[in-house]
């Protein structure tokens, strides 16, 4: 990949993606083609075979389940622009990359962008030099937005994290209800909506809210079948969890709540000889991609981190998936424990529960829902701390560090968290959280005056790259790479940044480095907030539906007598015949202990083929100690039947 003049994200493709000819390419040469695969993961051919008719279509795909390809793929099939509405920036960033990477032209669209920056997607776009063009979801509140994107020819509509757009998901975007006026300016365009976990109250609620008459309906059943769900409960957590990362090997991720603690128990695995690192929302950028990229290549073991340690993390290798505090909900969970095993080999996600989890679930549910009274007093707080005249505001974008407020008027984080979140529900204003804002150099000195300068030899090599693969810095900012600088130079990026910044103070340059921003987006002028409003679905029926969602949460951790995959099922709306047993929860494998199950045996024992391709007869008295009597009979049978075959004591398929 190379450097572009206002970089790889925002400012285009190179001249050969300009005028991109798919050939006329079925979905399934598409797929080869431009990814590389012989063939469509299941439900992804029909997703696709469902847009490409015109149909309005939503797709339940467990996560791992491969949603983009469902829309990326028919994207290049179709004639015009694909707009995808996503609320995660940092992912879009990544699949645009991707894409760009597989010579698909594509671009994205954020609030944080600069002017130039957008005007020149925008540009593209009318020109027909974009198939996909990532949208966040906070773009769609502007009505000049949806003019634009309406003179346009747009194919497809997708609406990933489509439970976002429903009052009744656990992370409800009053901003997806915007794309309903795209809708309306595109009535025969159609729309893919799709999500890794919806209730089947959530999914009725996004074709309701997407204005689908005759929508299809695509799902896969919520169970993993490599994945095995267990419970340990425990008063000792830590001994638990170094139990575990003692009898599971591999790569993976410990789930914590709070940023303090992901340090304090990523520190104590260091000093038991594990190797591992902390993760959370309040690092720097760099500090986070080099903690990833060392997790992604094996370099760490163990990732200990908050939910912000979440989407877009693409490694199938993860074998163990532990949360050390109980999740909020039964859709939090799944997507987490989700990311346990995504290459089909077996894998464990381990809750840890004890009594005092009870208390923290009812505690959050408190400190979800603060008082109206308290919400309207952080619209005050939030208003000073921006400066925001009364009666002005509306489309302003300031940097909004929840955290600095909280400190200078002496509140509580976690509930200014959750009135902030209210007030973004309500339509007041939208909070953007963590937005990244990559470095950009601008040279202040004149062409002619350069040349004088005087400059140490390493910033004269720097400023040689610069001018050599950044072009336009004499006119305008300009995204730069450090690490891709340090890697031309042959030094490191720190290095590059230190001479950056020191080229900074002797007023040669103007240079932002890279930070990550929470903002804040005035979707409304500022109002007296006694005159804020907050509708029952938002305040009184959300809290009730929080509290369902807590129960579920509750019954999954502490029922000890039904299967946890059977809860888990039928919470997701799934057909469960009675008497379900996943066979590897840890409920199901203590009524194993007590008698020998067929029905739970046979299913593991081609899966167990399925990954080693045989097994050796003698080894069930050390897999199966109490049952292998049992067991082998039930393999007798099998081959009796054809469905097995037996070589000298070695199984396999047939």
């Amino acid at each position: 990949m190379s450097d572009t003049p206002y970089g790889y994200y925002d400012f285009g493709d190179p001249d050969e993606y300009d005028t991109p000819d798919y050939g006329g390419l079925s979905a399934s040469e598409t797929l080869k083609k431009y990814w590389g695969y012989d063939g469509f993961r299941p439900m992804q051919a029909e997703i696709i075979e469902s847009v490409l008719g015109g149909h309005d279509t939503i797709g339940l795909l467990p996560t791992g389940g491969g949603k983009s390809i469902t829309f990326q793929v028919p994207a290049l099939m179709l004639p015009g622009i694909t707009i995808v509405v996503t609320p995660l920036v940092s992912l879009m960033k990544d699949q645009v990359d991707n894409l760009k990477w597989r010579r698909v032209p594509a671009a994205c669209l954020y609030m944080g962008m600069t002017r130039h920056q957008a005007e020149y997607a925008y540009e593209r776009c009318r020109q027909g030099k974009v198939k996909l063009l990532y949208v966040a979801p906070e773009r769609l509140e502007r009505d000049s937005f949806i003019g634009q994107l309406a003179r346009w020819d747009i194919s497809l509509i997708v609406v990933d994290e489509a439970h976002c757009i429903s009052q009744w998901g656990y992370d409800f975007r009053p901003s997806y209800l915007r794309i309903a006026a795209l809708r309306e300016r595109k009535p025969g365009v159609p729309v893919l909506a799709l999500t890794a976990s919806a209730t089947p109250e959530v999914v009725t609620d996004i074709a309701l809210r997407l204005e689908m008459k005759h929508h299809k309906l695509f799902t896969l059943s919520f169970t993993r079948d490599n994945i095995s769900f267990l419970v340990r409960h425990t008063d000792r957590k830590y001994v638990k969890l170094l139990q575990i990362l003692g009898s599971v090997g591999g790569s993976g991720i410990v789930y914590v709540r709070s940023r303090k603690r992901t340090v304090e128990i990523a520190d104590s695995l260091v000093k038991s000889g594990i190797s591992a690192s902390a993760y959370h929302a309040g690092l720097d950028i760099e500090t986070k991609a080099e903690r990833q990229d060392s997790w992604h290549s094996g370099q760490t073991r163990i990732m200990v981190a908050t939910t912000a340690f979440g989407m877009g993390i693409d490694k199938a290798d993860v074998r163990l998936v532990v949360h050390y505090d109980l999740p909020s909900t039964l859709e939090e969970y799944y997507q987490e424990a989700g990311r346990a095993g995504r290459d089909g080999r077996p894998s464990v996600a381990v809750l840890l529960a004890d009594n005092r989890d009870k208390a923290s679930l009812a505690r959050r549910l408190t400190e979800a829902f603060p008082s109206k009274d308290f919400i309207r007093h952080v619209y005050d707080e939030i208003c000073r701390f921006v400066a925001l005249p009364m009666g002005e505001g509306f489309g302003a974008l300031f940097e909004f560090d929840p955290a600095v407020m909280c400190v200078r008027y002496h509140m509580q984080p976690r509930l200014v968290m959750s009135a902030i979140g209210f007030l973004d529900r309500a339509g007041y204003f939208n909070f953007i959280e963590e937005l990244e804002t990559r470095s950009r150099v601008m040279i202040r000195l004149q062409r002619d005056e350069l040349y004088d300068v005087e400059l140490e030899p390493r910033q004269e090599e720097l400023m040689h790259h610069l001018l050599r693969n950044y072009p336009g810095l004499f006119a305008d900012y300009v995204f730069v790479d450090e690490v891709r600088i340090a890697i031309a130079l042959g030094c490191k990026p720190d290095d590059v940044y230190k001479m950056l910044v020191a080229l900074r103070r002797e007023h040669i340059i103007y240079y932002v480095p890279r930070t990550s921003t929470p903002y804040i987006y005035f979707t409304a002028n500022r109002t007296e907030s006694s005159r804020l409003t907050f509708p029952r679905e938002i305040y009184e029926l959300r809290q009730q539906k929080a509290k369902e969602r807590i129960e579920a949460m509750k019954s999954f951790a502490y029922d000890d007598d039904h299967c946890r995959v059977a809860t888990m099922l039928k919470y997701f709306g799934e057909d469960v015949p009675a008497g379900y047993a996943c066979g590897k929860c840890d409920v199901c494998r203590s009524r194993r202990s007590a008698a020998f199950d067929a029905a739970w045996f046979e299913p593991w024992f081609f899966d167990v083929l399925e990954q080693y391709h045989q097994f050796a007869l003698s080894d069930l008295d050390r897999v199966l100690p109490r049952f292998a009597d049992e067991a082998a009979a039930h393999i007798r049978e099998l081959v009796k039947q054809g469905k097995l075959k037996n070589n000298d004591g070695i199984i396999s398929k047939c």
